[in-house]
C-alpha cells in the first residue's frame, strides 16, 4: 500500500467530520470569542477551512514563505463551506497524486527568506493538515457548545447527537 492510499481514508474521514462542524458556524457569531486572547469564531472557522491548502503547498512545493501568505477570511457560512470544499478537493488530489518518494523529500517553512523549520513532506500532511485540523476542530466544537449550537458527533456520539 502506498503512503497516499494509507492517508486518504483518514483524510476523507477527518475532512467530512470537520465539514459537519463548519456547517454549524452561525453567520451572526463570527465575532464571538470565549476569551480576549482567543480567536474569533469566524477567524477560527476560516483558518480551519484553509488548512487543507497546506497539503497542496507541502506536496507540490519545496517551501512556503509566510511573507507571501494571505489568510482566508470568510464573512459568511456559504463562503466558508465553498472555500473548505474547494481546498479539500485540491488537497485530496495532491495527496492521491503524490508518490512515496516525494513524501520523503524535505519541505521548509520560511519567512522573508529565513528558514523556520524543515520536515519531510509526509510530516507536513500529518502535522500541518490532519493534526492541525483536528486540534482546531476541537476548539471550534467548544465554541459551538458555548453558543448553544448543536455539536455534531465526531469520534462518537455527542450530547446533541446520540448516533454517529
Amino acid at each position: 500500500m502506498s503512503i497516499s492510499q494509507s492517508l486518504l481514508p483518514e483524510f476523507d474521514h477527518e475532512m467530512a467530520t470537520t465539514r459537519k462542524c463548519l456547517e454549524r458556524v452561525p453567520d451572526d457569531k463570527h465575532a464571538w470569542k470565549p476569551h480576549t486572547r482567543s480567536m474569533e469564531m469566524g477567524h477560527l472557522a476560516s483558518h480551519i477551512s484553509e488548512m487543507a491548502t497546506w497539503a497542496v503547498a507541502g506536496l507540490k512545493q519545496d517551501s512556503l514563505d509566510l511573507a507571501d501568505y494571505k489568510p482566508f477570511v470568510a464573512t459568511n457560512n456559504k463562503d466558508l463551506l465553498a472555500g473548505f470544499d474547494k481546498n479539500v478537493a485540491e488537497a485530496r488530489a495532491a495527496i492521491a497524486g503524490t508518490d512515496d518518494a516525494e513524501y520523503m523529500k524535505n519541505w521548509s517553512l520560511t519567512k522573508a527568506g529565513q528558514t523556520l523549520l524543515t520536515m519531510p513532506k509526509i510530516a507536513v500532511v500529518r502535522t500541518f493538515v490532519m493534526n492541525h485540523v483536528i486540534h482546531h476542530r476541537g476548539q471550534l466544537s467548544v465554541y459551538l457548545r458555548e453558543n448553544n449550537v448543536a455539536v455534531p458527533s465526531i469520534y462518537g456520539p455527542s450530547a446533541d447527537e446520540g448516533q454517529m
